[in-house]
């Protein structure tokens, strides 16, 4: 299925509440961390939340930041992420913020397009969609590449127990409330994420008295796995005036097919470029491999004929998955937008872009 690939984010008490049963809204979090959560808004598509949640939090979902929206706008998006909740009945107030605040996009999704439209197509798009296979296609085919999806529990169990969640961000606030008949972060549910089918932890941080755990599933654990590999084979590549480079080609049950780095065999090897040489041309393999690249690939070089860039299409690679975009330093770089342009899968996994840099520290 079609899909963005989504993230979940939560604050919940350390006995995993969302709030308590008080009219008043709980605050799980600090300025830290609400700091870090706009980070995170800054860099998705659309966010998400369920039509209780605005009910009882009248959520704004605007990124704070300004320098975080010009940096938005700098590359052609909205200011602010596009609205989207899930609704059976429409029973919404239309001057809620969801509804009021900002410019961007608003999207409901019903299974009664023409009731909710009644109520609310005047201050949202209203679509009539049948499951949330068929709300996570149609945000796709609206170019949602990320989604962000903030609560509340209800809408937690249907995106977890669908098993269509790609990262959990989870921030623990240091202390317990213990009311029965406050919202938890999931409800009972057959989870994909079991004891037999852990998740992958990726990340630990302390915010002043709160706590993040960054979890990855499914895919998304593969690719930071196999990222991290490639950026890691960097290390073995010889010195050199230029990017020192990894790469790994796995096939599509994450087996690897080969490996390069930068400078492997020839000075003038670049890691992709060694890692495809490796297989025969027309391996029908490569028709459903991914290439994980710790660099972004070439979009032009002036030491051989072909780009990285043309390599992978060439190859018929379908996915590419790197970690740092590369830097101005030699020319301009477009290998994400050129192989976006010819229809293949990029994923940009920043977060391991410092692994990439300890390795080019000559360069940058």
């Amino acid at each position: 299925m079609r899909r963005p690939y989504v993230l979940l984010s939560a604050a919940v008490s350390v006995d995993g509440f969302l709030d308590d049963a008080s009219s008043h809204r709980l605050v799980l979090s600090n300025d830290e961390d609400f700091d870090r959560v706009d980070e995170v808004r800054a860099g998705v598509d659309a966010i998400l939340v369920g039509a209780n949640t605005i009910r009882a939090d009248n959520p704004r979902l605007l990124i704070r930041d300004e320098k975080r929206r010009q940096a938005r706008i700098d590359r052609d998006l909205p200011p602010d992420p596009v609205k989207v909740t899930l609704t059976g009945t429409g029973g919404l107030d239309p001057e809620a913020a969801f509804f009021t605040a900002g410019e961007t996009e608003k999207l409901i999704y019903t299974n009664d397009a023409a009731a909710v439209s009644e109520r609310l197509g005047a201050v949202a798009t209203v679509v009539e969609a049948a499951g949330l296979d068929a709300v996570l296609a149609d945000l796709a085919d609206r170019g949602i590449r990320r989604l962000m999806v903030e609560g509340g529990g209800r809408i937690h169990t249907m995106f977890l127990t669908a098993g269509v969640v790609d990262e959990l961000q989870i921030v623990f606030a240091p202390f317990f409330v213990g009311d029965a008949g406050a919202p938890r972060l999931v409800g009972p549910g057959r989870f994909p994420q079991n004891p037999a089918n852990p998740m992958l932890l990726a990340e630990t941080r302390q915010l002043g008295d709160v706590v993040l755990l960054r979890y990855l599933i499914g895919q998304a654990a593969r690719d930071f796995t196999r990222l991290r590999e490639a950026a890691e084979l960097a290390e073995s590549s010889p010195p050199s005036p230029t990017f020192r480079v990894g790469a790994i080609v796995t096939d599509e049950e994450n087996r690897v097919l080969a490996t390069g780095y930068s400078g492997e065999t020839d000075p003038h090897d670049h890691a992709e470029e060694a890692a495809l040489a490796k297989l025969a041309p027309g391996d029908p393999r490569l028709a459903r491999a991914t290439l994980y690249s710790s660099l972004e690939p070439c979009s032009s070089r002036a030491s051989r004929e072909l780009s990285c860039t043309q390599h992978i299409l060439r190859a018929g690679i379908p996915r590419v998955v790197f970690a740092w975009r590369e830097p101005d330093v030699f020319v301009h770089a477009e290998g994400a937008e050129q192989l976006r342009a010819a229809g293949r899968e990029v994923v940009e996994l920043p977060e391991l872009a410092p692994l990439v840099r300890h390795a080019n520290a000559h360069l940058v």
